[in-house]
């Protein structure tokens, strides 16, 4: 594997996505790893969710990702008074056409920051989740297509929990990974105070890719080889939770196959056509913790989240990875 030479459109893809990386750094001090993971994530073609205090920067990493792409960017603050329409859009009466036209809500955009989505009812949190299974919108007897690309940065915060809906389980199943932020180290936060902005909206940032170049990524995920043993390796590891105690029920096929793009688009960012067994298993704790639940549910849920990641931790420990 040390021979190995990326072909024009893996070396090309590493390229766009170094740039990428490298914009992002800008505004993202000491999160070199975070943004690593968020554009795995943005090359699967999946959703994030993020599970951190407010203030840590999550609005900021999706602009700034929105920005380096040349893409549309939409903020949803979400509120148990936040009704369907406001997020997907609604009809409205046109008086010239005598007809109702569809008027496009804030989702149709290429990178929706839905924030705090555990403030909302089910039935808000069940319309953005809908657009982000089918990519469209169903509305006024017509089928509207959101954006291309389409990436979803839903927050939560995982300590404050009045007033809130938690996402269930089928729903958490519709994010590819979830994330923490975390507080960065004393050096980055001495240069996010140095710097002039303080808004999100006042990042100067110049595009580095276009949309065509991130479509064309997603498209070229699906080609990295994924060798049978490391296929093996990750069903082993789906297995072992399916037959852990300490878990009410095990990873879905959803799950694994969530688990294999993911690597697949690791693999693409290091450069590489192929997935190494390091891919699947630095990605199984991001891809899997938040779609698994502890038999026996204490009272803390962010202690949970923690026990889940302590006991896939355990299980990966006890898979010897392919040679």
């Amino acid at each position: 594997m040390s021979d190995f030479v990326p072909g024009p459109a893996i070396a090309d893809a590493r390229v766009v996505l170094d740039r990428i990386r490298t914009n992002m750094r800008v505004t993202i001090k000491g999160k070199d790893a975070v943004i690593d993971q968020v554009l795995v994530c943005l090359v699967a073609g999946g959703h994030l969710l993020i599970e951190d205090l407010p203030g840590v920067g999550k609005t900021t990493l999706a602009y700034s990702l929105a920005r380096s792409m040349d893409c549309a960017f939409a903020r949803i603050q979400f509120t148990s008074d936040l009704l369907p329409s406001d997020v997907t859009g609604v009809g409205i009466y046109d008086e010239q056409a005598k007809a109702f036209v569809f008027k496009r809500g804030p989702v149709f955009a290429n990178v929706v920051l839905a924030d705090e989505i555990n403030r909302a009812t089910p039935k808000t949190q069940s319309a953005l989740l809908e657009v982000m299974e089918r990519g469209k919108v169903s509305a006024d007897g017509g089928t509207h297509t959101a954006g291309l690309p389409f990436m979803v940065f839903a927050t939560q915060n995982p300590v404050d929990y009045e007033g809130t809906f938690p996402l269930p389980e089928s729903q958490l199943d519709r994010f590819l990974m979830r994330l923490q932020m975390g507080y960065p180290e004393s050096a980055a936060e001495l240069d996010i105070l140095r710097a002039a902005h303080s808004t999100y909206d006042a990042i100067a940032l110049e595009p580095v890719a276009s949309r065509d170049d991130v479509l064309q990524l997603q498209a070229l995920v699906g080609q990295v080889f994924v060798e049978e043993s490391v296929l093996e390796f990750l069903l082993r590891i789906v297995a072992a939770t399916r037959t852990e105690a300490e878990f009410r029920a095990g990873i879905s096929v959803r799950g694994g196959l969530a688990l294999k793009r993911a690597a697949q688009a690791k693999a693409l960012l290091g450069g590489r056509d192929f997935v190494l067994p390091e891919d699947v298993q630095e990605l199984a704790i991001p891809v899997f913790a938040h779609r698994l639940a502890l038999a026996r549910s204490g009272p803390d849920a962010l202690e949970e989240r923690r026990a889940v990641a302590a006991v896939l931790r355990k299980i990966l420990a006890a898979l010897p990875p392919p040679v």
